[in-house]
């Protein structure tokens, strides 16, 4: 049987690609579980410092929870909520850099997915819509959250309360999406940008991460003591001394992520 979710490493990154084109990538329960342990392997994986998330076929990134099984496992353990895998979206904080590959739809709980990337990048062809309004439900795994602190609170409610699609294009100039590129490039671009990361030191590249994911809602004080508490740690690191010596020998750093 095919896997609901496949990952392929290329060098110091992997691919991972939600593997159900014939659901339009639907989340499924056995899809949320291989993404829960896909993340685990990867930030336990030393040699892997970037991810891309994307979809199997042109036609979609993630269509959101497919309601034939979801529904019903959701009732299920409705009293067991610790039944339900932990994701990017929720529960699961991933320390590593994540970019999705939006190649096509990225709808309800797809788009939300791609909320919890840090760099989103779109084909032409994709569009974003939160739907769950129109099914009597609210997009749940981040959606109210993290819409309105990537593009803004007034932008987040016209879109969350009119089911109101967005294309690639609007998507980039509302702060949605970081680049829209031809789909036959998506990919190309995804892993052009995970290389510009990958050449950084991975330890300080994770720390920044933490300061803007965990300090963008604390109170300013705070923000800047772990942003200061983080920031002492890495000059104790190998990858600071060798930053400093590829600068003055005039090369290029060779991190290790120590």
């Amino acid at each position: 049987m095919e896997s609901v979710l496949t990952t392929v490493k290329r060098g110091r990154i992997a691919i991972f690609t939600l593997n159900r084109p014939e659901k339009y990538n639907a989340l499924n329960p056995a899809l949320i579980q291989a993404l829960e342990e896909a993340m685990l392997d990867f930030m336990e994986d030393p040699d892997l410092y970037v991810g891309i998330l994307t979809g199997a076929g042109g036609k979609a990134f993630c269509s959101g929870a497919d309601v034939t099984e979801w529904l019903p496992f959701v009732k299920a353990t409705a009293d067991r909520p610790w039944r339900i895998p932990r994701t990017p979206m929720r529960g699961l904080y991933v320390t590593k850099p994540l970019i999705a590959a939006v190649n096509g739809l990225a709808y309800g709980g797809g788009g939300e997915l791609a909320l919890a990337c840090d760099l989103r990048i779109a084909a032409e062809h994709a569009s974003f819509r939160w739907p769950e309004p129109s099914l009597g439900l609210l997009p749940r795994f981040g959606g109210t959250q993290r819409l309105p602190r990537i593009i803004g609170y007034g932008r987040a409610m016209q879109i969350l309360l009119t089911n109101e699609k967005v294309d690639a294009q609007t998507a980039l100039q509302i702060g949605l999406v970081n680049q829209v590129v031809p789909a036959e490039q998506l990919l190309d671009a995804a892993l052009q940008a995970a290389e510009k990361i990958c050449q950084l030191a991975p330890l300080a590249v994770r720390s920044i991460k933490q300061c803007l994911s965990q300090g963008y809602d604390m109170p300013l004080r705070d923000g800047l003591a772990l942003e200061n508490t983080l920031g002492m740690a890495l000059y104790q690191t190998e990858d600071y001394l060798e930053g400093g010596r590829a600068f003055q020998e005039k090369r290029p750093p060779q991190f290790q992520g120590k």
